[in-house]
């Protein structure tokens, strides 16, 4: 199992100390955290995507360009890429080229995202969320496993002869998550596609969690990619820990009375007893996290929310030492006893992705005009003569 971190990058007032950070300085703060999780041996760095205060993260690629550079181990994601407001166009081009920078060191999850205004801000519809969804990444695949693609939908203007560059790594295209809180047709487009799907599930208690990611599995078997208990499945969570576990709840509960996701509603304890919150010990989150695969079945990704409502940088990179040496390793064990036979412990990598479909004779297109397009039979180069 994988074992990572996700910012929803918020700009938030420390509660106390009054001071709030600027923009420039988050974005800093980040990168930063990114690189000390790469340092500290977790698997995964994941950055929302938000256009609206108090969040920075509107340009996940070029955040995770710059830390494919400056990192040597972690993978690279988003924990959003906006399927419904972003053109699929625009994805299929920027996330290839991520793919290309970081030598196949990156996946990406595909939301919806939950801010309402964002939709007229780009010219859509929120009430076509679902539609939008459905649409664009139907074309971003195509963008990606297509050497010239013509295509006509309902959202964007006609394709005709297009070629998306660069081609994706070795011809494979990056491996997909669709992320989901509330969305049963999010979770079927998962699975018809065999995709991963990730369940943010920090605002809600693991009954809903269970039967989201079960009919995900259910639908993934139904489709033909496997056996149910084989689809890959990602958990959100979160978590502030200390020593002590007192120490936690009361350096913590400032900063949960202040969120501005969470602040001025349920109270902590509610939200720690109904949510995957988690204050306390490094104990009491093994304790938790490590009951999560008996409630949804093995699976293969586990998010950690932990720089957010405000925290300063010096306690996230302490939350992240923490994590690696007290938590991670622990949870790995439960994870490694618990793995059953012939289901995968890990996301597929680029280099297994690459072999599974050499393997199958798919073909490998790694420049424009290599391989023909599936559907018309035509070339890239005949296109355009």
């Amino acid at each position: 199992m994988q074992f990572g971190i996700f910012s929803v990058s918020d700009v938030t007032t420390d509660p106390t100390t009054g001071r709030t950070p600027d923009d420039t300085e988050r974005v800093r703060a980040m990168l930063t955290i990114a690189r000390h999780a790469d340092e500290a041996g977790l698997d995964v760095f994941a950055t929302g995507e938000h256009h609206n205060p108090p969040f920075v993260a509107s340009s996940p690629t070029t955040m995770l360009g710059y830390l494919a550079g400056v990192t040597k181990n972690i993978t690279l994601s988003t924990a959003t890429t906006l399927i419904t407001t972003n053109d699929p166009v625009r994805i299929a081009e920027e996330y290839a080229m991520l793919q290309v920078i970081s030598d196949g060191r990156m996946d990406l999850m595909m939301g919806r995202g939950n801010t309402g205004p964002v939709y007229p801000w780009f010219g859509q519809d929120i009430r076509q969320g679902i539609p939008l969804a459905i649409e664009n990444y139907a074309l971003v695949r195509r963008l990606w496993t297509e050497d010239v693609v013509d295509w006509e939908g309902k959202f964007r203007t006609p394709l005709q002869g297009f070629t998306a560059t660069p081609r994706p790594l070795d011809g494979v295209p990056p491996f997909v998550w669709h992320g989901s809180i509330r969305s049963p047709e999010i979770a079927e487009q998962a699975a018809y596609y065999g995709d991963g799907f990730l369940h943010n599930n920090i605002f809600w208690p693991m009954s809903h969690t269970k039967q989201m990611v079960q009919f995900y599995r259910q639908r993934f078997e139904h489709y033909g990619h496997g056996r149910a208990d084989q689809a890959i499945v990602g958990l959100g969570g979160q978590a502030f820990v200390r020593r002590n576990s007192q120490d936690a709840w009361t350096e913590f509960r400032p900063y949960f009375d202040n969120a501005p996701v969470y602040g001025h509603g349920p109270s902590m304890e509610d939200f720690t007893r109904e949510t995957p919150l988690t204050v306390g010990s490094p104990q009491q989150v093994v304790d938790r996290y490590g009951s999560f695969i008996d409630e949804v079945g093995y699976y293969q990704r586990q998010m950690f929310l932990i720089d957010h409502a405000g925290l300063p940088l010096k306690t996230v990179l302490e939350q992240i030492d923490i994590l690696a040496s007290d938590v991670v390793p622990e949870l790995r064990k439960i994870a490694d006893a618990k793995l059953p036979a012939d289901v995968p412990a890990n996301p597929p990598t680029h280099a297994e992705r690459v072999a599974a479909a050499r393997a199958a004779g798919d073909v490998v297109a790694t420049h424009v005009g290599e391989g023909g397009d599936e559907f018309t039979g035509r070339r890239a180069e005949e296109v355009r003569s």
